[in-house]
């Protein structure tokens, strides 16, 4: 890989017409530009310049190493006028993934109190699933990841699990179908056409296991990674869909369908996985702030660092 100090030595040396004159406007020894140039050179395997007489004449390979070094390095000062004069109010940019697991209003309502910050705050919104959001967060291209569990054994990420708090999950249905379901709550499931969350959200096997201590066989009729998606196949009356409970009202309204029973044995937990211990971005500091206050309050907070795990 190309030393891009040196790089700007001859660069410089070009400009300038030799290497006494950059030696001035660099303030280092004739010297010790000519070494770093001979490095580059050893690095490239070609030589830059002709010496003819006193004086260095640039080479085919010198004159096109200084077509890309103009655009670099005018590149370069271009980036630095443009940060030096951003203007002082501009947003701060939160960038956060959310794993396709998480209910649509969930992460809405944990992401909503950034937006409400006295500074202005822009996000930006990535979902996509755990392994592929945690990979972003090891690269630093995103600041948060909110998901349903903390981060798995088998992924190669250093990181903090910050426990949001966890809850109930309610069961719907469409309301001609809810007094039947209503009244034998839970006997009532066994049998009945169901959706699942799929097998990448925690609360499928929980809900499984759940079925399976209380003797219950619900006829299982589709698994869906997309929250929404299950949502909008149970509105459509293809089956029995679960939601966390602190939402019930909300997916009863925005659906139209009813809670048909509820149950505190299988419980729906959130996270914010982040690379850092203690959260000072403000937004993340909301998020938190705000899920422990409203949708998890009998829940006290946890933070669980995955310390045998790098970031890459």
């Amino acid at each position: 890989m190309i030393n891009y100090k040196h790089l700007h030595y001859f660069w410089v040396v070009a400009k300038e017409g030799g290497i006494a004159r950059a030696s001035e406007r660099l303030h280092l020894t004739p010297q010790t530009i000519s070494g770093q140039i001979s490095l580059l050179e050893d690095s490239l395997g070609e030589a830059l310049f002709n010496r003819v007489g006193r004086n260095l004449e640039l080479t085919d390979t010198g004159r096109l190493a200084l077509s890309y070094a103009d655009e670099i390095f005018v590149l370069g000062g271009e980036l630095e006028e443009v940060l030096h004069n951003l203007p002082s109010d501009r947003p701060l940019v939160f960038k956060v993934g959310v794993a396709d697991v998480v209910p649509k209003s969930i992460a809405y309502r944990l992401l909503a109190p950034a937006l409400r910050l006295a500074d202005p705050v822009r996000i930006v919104c990535r979902e996509n699933n755990i392994n592929a959001l945690l990979a972003e967060l090891a690269l630093h291209r995103i600041d948060l990841v909110i998901a349903d569990c903390p981060i798995p054994h088998n992924v190669d990420v250093h990181g903090f699990n910050h426990q949001l708090g966890e809850c109930g999950i309610s069961f719907f249905a469409m309301s001609q179908y809810a007094p039947k379901l209503q009244k034998c709550f839970p006997q009532s499931l066994n049998g009945a056409p169901m959706l699942l969350p799929g097998e990448t959200a925690v609360a499928h096997s929980r809900l499984l296991k759940w079925f399976e201590k209380i003797n219950i066989h619900p006829r299982i009729v589709g698994e869906f990674d997309d929250s929404a998606l299950m949502k909008a196949f149970g509105q459509a009356g293809a089956g029995i869909f679960i939601a966390p409970t602190p939402i019930a009202a909300e997916v009863e309204k925005k659906y139209g369908v009813v809670v048909v029973g509820q149950t505190d044995e299988v419980r729906e937990q959130f996270y914010a996985i982040s690379v850092e211990r203690k959260i000072s971005h403000p937004a993340v500091v909301a998020i938190t702030e705000t899920a422990r206050e409203w949708l998890f309050r009998d829940t006290p907070p946890q933070i669980e660092r995955k310390s045998n795990r790098k970031i890459t």
